[in-house]
């Protein structure tokens, strides 16, 4: 059992293939699918099935993946701390993070993070909030932004509370007044963001039992944005989401203000590169 051959599955797993995790980890296929072939015959059961269409994961890999990721997350912390006394930061950060935060914030982080620590490398995997604890918790990424309340299991650090705003077309009935009651919001045709995405808005919808009448569902952000644009229903989205000059539209307070707290979600165990991401990503929002 070693742990080249966990990485060479878990990277198998995440990129879908044998042929595309060799390309990543500059094998051939035929060393992937040996090392594979290995691993089975050591644990005694089969991981993958291989078919035309890709790879699928049995049960037994399944169960088994999450500990591989473990195994390999804390050799990682290890490599790094025996790098650390010896003067030197070096590792890969894994981070979870969605739309409006990977689009406002974290290209001067990483240009800050990179100047400061050049030999540390920073993976992005970009999904929703459920994805992102989600990978928390099997162990794919070190650190995730998420909004609180969240996961009791992980470690937060709350960074910053981003409003609140309803979204009309600047020719709307509704467009001059400053605030928008709930009342107003379910007279209106609504755009939502879809079941299993960023639910901020359903959250504060069943906070006040506002019953919109909605009409599409989407699941980015910029596509509500232009839906509203081009008159066809009003929605509510995070400020941070939002353009500072949006062009035909006009934002509005809600009648309870109301925010979501944006934070930085890691398991208790952090290996050092990751205690340094989130201490860059601390002092940039604090900067702000």
């Amino acid at each position: 059992m070693t742990i080249t051959r966990f990485e060479i599955f878990t990277k198998v797993v995440e990129l879908g293939g044998l042929t595309r995790a060799g390309d990543a980890l500059n094998l051939t296929q035929s060393a992937v699918s040996h090392a594979i072939s290995n691993l089975e015959k050591e644990f005694g059961f089969p991981l993958l099935i291989r078919n035309r269409g890709g790879i699928t994961l049995t049960n037994e890999g399944e169960r088994t993946l999450r500990y591989m990721r473990e195994i390999l997350q804390m050799n990682e912390q290890l490599q790094q701390e025996i790098a650390s006394i010896h003067g030197l930061e070096v590792g890969t950060v894994r981070i979870g993070t969605f739309t409006s935060v990977s689009t406002n914030w974290l290209p001067d982080i990483i240009k800050q993070f990179q100047q400061s620590f050049p030999s540390i490398r920073l993976k992005l995997f970009e999904g929703n909030y459920h994805e992102i604890e989600s990978w928390l918790a099997n162990g794919k990424i070190d650190c995730g932004f998420v909004t609180l309340p969240s996961n009791d299991a992980f470690h937060i650090v709350p960074l910053k509370t981003d409003r609140m705003l309803c979204i009309v077309p600047e020719n709307h009935p509704y467009a001059h007044q400053e605030r928008i009651m709930f009342k107003q919001i379910e007279q209106e045709p609504f755009i939502m963001q879809k079941v299993g995405g960023n639910n901020d808005v359903r959250r504060i919808f069943d906070e006040y039992q506002v019953q919109p009448s909605i009409t599409y569902e989407l699941a980015d952000d910029h596509a509500i944005v232009s839906m509203v644009q081009n008159q066809l229903g009003i929605s509510v989205l995070p400020e941070l989401v939002l353009p500072s000059k949006p062009e035909g539209l006009r934002l509005l307070g809600l009648e309870k203000e109301s925010f979501r707290l944006i934070g930085i979600a890691t398991s208790v165990q952090m290996a050092p590169a990751t205690k340094r991401f989130i201490d860059c990503v601390k002092t940039w929002v604090d900067q702000t």
